[in-house]
Formats: C-alpha cells, structure tokens, sequence
C-alpha cells in the first residue's frame, strides 16, 4: 500500500510528462479496440449475411459440383434424391439447378451462371416472389452490381443463351422483373435467376438439381449418396480465412501504436531514475531495499496503463458506443473486393476483447517499465545520494 500511495504521489507530482504519457498510451487502447471491434464486426455481419442469402442451414452438393471450376456445370447434375423428398413439400430444402450461359445486353456478349430456383421458397432471402412474367414469358431477377455492369434494368429484356444436356445451344428472351441489392457477392455478380422449373425445361433436365440448400435448423443431415453435405462451417470458411488475413494485418497497425505508447514510458522512466538519483538514495537509506525501490519505480511506469485506462474510458466509450450505434461507412468500392460487406460496418466490443486489451497494455507497460528501472539495483546509495550514479 505505501509503495502504491509513493507511485500515485510520483507520478501526479510529475505533471505534464505524466499526462502526456497517459494520453499516447489512451490511444492505443481506444485504436486496438476499435480496430478489433471493427474486424470483428465484420466478421459477424458477413457470416449472418451469408447465411440470410445463400448457405441457409448448409447445402448439398452434387459430387462432380465444384463452383470455382465452371467446366464441371454441364455434368454436375442429379434428380433429387429419394431421402430429401418429403422436405421439398415443406419448403426445408429447396433444389438449385445451375448452369453456364450467355447474355447480350445492348449488343454486347456477357458470361453469366444461371440458376433456377423455386419462385415459392422461403429458405433464402432471395426475392424469388419476383420471379413472376405474363405467359410465355421467362422471368429473371438479378442483383444490383450485375445490373451496373450489364446496363440492365427492371423491366428490360435481353437474349440469352444456354447449351441443354444434349450440346445443343439455344436461345430466348428474358424479362427483368428485379433487381435486387444485397451484400453477398457470390449470389449476384455474373448471376441471372431464373424459376427452376424453366430451367429445368430449358436444359431438358427434369427433376434434377445441382445444389439443395436447407434450411436453418433443419436438423441432422442423412448421408446421400452422390450428394456431398457442405454445412456451415465449410462453407463461411472462405470469409473466416479473409478475417484471419484482415486481422493479422491488424498486428502491424498494433505494434506500432505499442511501440509509441512504449516509447514514451521508457524514455520517461529512464530520464526520472536519472533526474531522481538522490531520491532513490534516500529510499535505500531509510531501509528500503534495491528491490523494494525497483519495485516502485516499476509500480510507477504500470500505473500510467491504469491512468490511461482510465482516460480513455472518459471519451472513448461515448465515442465506439456511437460507432457501434451508427457504424462505420465503407467505401461503396469495397464491393470490388468480391466479399461479403455492406456499406455500413458495425463494430462489436466484446468483454473478452476490452479485457484482453487492457491486459496485454498492462503487461507490456509494467516490463518496459521494469528494464530501465533494473539500474537502480547497481546505484551505490552514498553517490545515488550525492546525485552521482558509479
């Protein structure tokens, strides 16, 4: 308690350099967290985005399916199998046939994957009720950065072109009946919906489906043969492992801001033992040992984590608490990136990351302040006395 009551009197007797000590290492604290909270709402919205608009409950795959290889579409295709028929009554599992094609707006050629999906399902938020057109007409719906890229509009129609089971290409009209908005990439950049049973009709391929996307909570998955259960996990880990990247360049960002705030503690605490040579040979004289006094001055440099702690709680809750409120406007151009995010981040502070903050300040502040403060246990009390160190 006394050597606590001597680092308090110390450090507010110290004044500015004090201030300006707490102030720098403030900052870091409110950056860390923000710049955490940030990635980790990120992180959050993506996945629930995600999940809302294209994984659902988890997906089954057709076993020659891979979606970064479009050579296997024309062969990755199967009749919903037999154990997954009752669901399809229900709307817990709806059927996504897709295939390769080809549109020209204005003139010009543009690659798109077409998907048939059921107008009536309810397992993602797909605005699939668009999928409506007078008879004789087929309905298409597609998103926003596919409309800017194409010029395409609601109402607009447009040509396109597919190859059915056979080879053969083929070719008709398309109505725009909407275009919607939405974070996620991978529903909407080269992308036109269709209803599934158009599809299905084009392609000659009736009953049969390329992916069955379940719905949330739609329990155990049985095994099916020729049929690949992807659940949740697998399918958000591309977005984790950008996260992960996203977040170890966040170290950097950290590092330095430690590196500042480090910086002034250890120069401060290097130039009191300094100033203060006749003070640490009182102490040693009136019975304190070098420990002790080590001890202090270590105490000393570790109370300014605390302090700022302190400080920064003053005007960084109000402050993340808004951000967290509002969120963090992103430029519209981040889309380019081709991952989930919306235009508007919202961070999320979590107890586990405040804590943790604090801690790991708290740590690196008491051993910076510790290195320089291991002189004292060399000084000789009768020339720290005179104001000399040996």
């Amino acid at each position: 308690m006394l050597a606590f009551k001597l680092a308090m009197r110390n450090l507010l007797g110290a004044g500015l350099r004090t201030w300006l000590n707490v102030i720098v290492l403030s900052f870091s604290f409110i950056i860390i967290i923000w710049t955490k909270g940030l990635l980790e709402g990120w992180d959050r919205q993506a996945k629930n985005d995600m999940i809302r608009w294209e994984v659902a409950g988890g997906q089954y795959w057709h076993h020659d399916y891979d979606p970064y290889d479009p050579f296997t579409l024309s062969d990755s295709h199967g009749p919903v199998p037999q154990e997954l028929s009752a669901r399809l009554t229900d709307t817990s599992v709806i059927p996504v046939l897709i295939t390769q094609g080809t549109i020209y707006p204005q003139g010009r050629m543009h690659s798109v994957i077409i998907k048939g999906i059921p107008p009536e399902q309810k397992v993602v938020e797909l605005p699939t009720a668009k999928l409506t057109a007078d008879e004789g007409e087929i309905p298409a719906i597609i998103g926003k950065a596919m409309a800017i890229s194409t010029g395409l509009k609601e109402g607009d129609y447009v040509t396109l072109r597919w190859r059915d089971r056979n080879g053969t290409f083929d070719a008709t009209e398309i109505r725009i009946t909407s275009v919607f908005e939405t974070t996620v990439p991978t529903v909407d950049a080269g992308q036109v919906w269709i209803p599934l049973e158009d599809l299905r009709k084009m392609m000659l391929l009736p009953g049969e489906a390329t992916i069955l996307i379940t719905a949330v909570g739609f329990g155990d998955a049985p095994v099916i043969n020729e049929w690949i259960f992807k659940d949740q996990k697998i399918l958000l880990s591309d977005i984790e492992k950008i996260i992960k990247a996203k977040s170890s360049a966040g170290v950097i960002i950290w590092g330095i801001m430690l590196l500042m705030a480090m910086l002034a503690v250890f120069d401060t605490q290097v130039l009191s033992i300094f100033r203060r040579q006749k003070e640490i040979g009182t102490y040693v004289a009136l019975g304190m040992t070098r420990g002790q006094v080590v001890g202090l001055f270590t105490l000393e440099g570790a109370m300014n984590s605390v302090l700022a702690a302190l400080v920064g709680a003053v005007y960084g809750v109000p402050l993340l608490l808004l951000q967290a409120a509002r969120g963090v406007k992103i430029p519209l151009s981040s889309s380019d990136f081709g991952i989930s995010m919306a235009e508007k981040l919202y961070p999320v502070y979590s107890l586990t990351l405040i804590a943790g903050t604090v801690a790991i300040v708290f740590l690196v502040t008491t051993i910076v302040s510790y290195w320089p403060s291991r002189k004292i246990a060399k000084m000789n009390p009768t020339e720290a006395l005179r104001g000399r160190i040996q």
